[in-house]
């Protein structure tokens, strides 16, 4: 089973603000290489700015490592580390 992290979890991680991982991720060079679709809002949500296709290339993504949603851009909960 898939799961997803938040801007949050990661920044804490690193020790660093959770905005500085949106734009190091918004940036990624190598989005093939560097997964940065598991990366969701700490609800859930999907990054409406997801440089590489927006939230529905974010989704399917997520999909097909079999994430589930609760709704059309929201995972469920059950998927996102904490």
């Amino acid at each position: 089973m898939g799961k997803v992290a938040s801007y949050g979890v990661v920044a804490k991680q690193l020790g660093i603000n959770p905005r500085v991982v949106g734009y190091a991720l918004h940036s990624n060079p190598e989005p093939g290489v560097i997964p940065c679709h598991r990366v969701v809002f700490k609800d859930g949500s999907l990054s409406k700015g997801f440089a590489f296709g927006g939230e529905d290339a974010q989704r399917e993504l997520l999909e097909k490592e079999g994430i589930r949603f609760v709704s059309q851009s929201k995972v469920k909960s059950e998927y996102i580390l904490n």
